[in-house]
């Protein structure tokens, strides 16, 4: 991303009003600007370059987490899932949760089902889920995802497993 496009002001958004709130209004906003560029650009490449920077935003979106949340490591990083489960979007099952391993199943995903509700089920990963490794990436560069399913794809849970390299 150019650096004049970047903002100077921290992002706080996410902590007004969690994320659930933010990804529908970011998807009201994007899907007729993906509709509209892809009957110009051809849709595979807008979604394409349109992927592309998300995982970049959130890569940033990372780096400002770990700062809005006074530290990267796994406990800071599970203290931050606030902002994700706020209104129950996020039904956790916690499996464990120790200082080099944050391991979830999300049961229930409202973020799925809201992609559904609007119309868009095959954005929800491109939106969403899409985000994932590169916010971590972002928030602490010594912190692992592994994840093998999602709810967005069908899956019945999401299997999140966060682990920290020992040094």
């Amino acid at each position: 991303m150019d650096k004049e496009m970047k903002n100077t002001k921290p992002d706080t958004l996410t902590q007004q009003i969690g994320v659930l709130v933010r990804r529908e209004v970011e998807a009201r906003i994007l899907i007729p600007v993906i509709e509209a560029l892809g009957n110009v650009f051809g849709r595979e490449d807008v979604v394409r370059v349109i992927g592309d920077a998300i995982v970049e935003i959130a890569r940033g979106q990372g780096a400002e987490l770990a700062q809005a949340m006074g530290g990267n490591t796994l406990d800071h990083f599970m203290q931050s899932l606030q902002f994700w489960s706020q209104d129950n979007a996020l039904e956790l099952d916690v499996l464990k949760n120790d200082s080099h391993n944050l391991h979830f199943n999300v049961t229930r995903c409202r973020y799925a089902e809201m992609y559904k509700d609007l119309g868009i089920p095959e954005l929800g990963c491109l939106l969403s889920c899409n985000r994932d490794y590169a916010l971590i990436e972002g928030f602490n560069t010594g912190i692992e995802l592994a994840r093998t399913q999602t709810l967005m794809e069908g899956a019945p849970h999401c299997d999140f497993r966060y682990t920290a390299k020992r040094v």
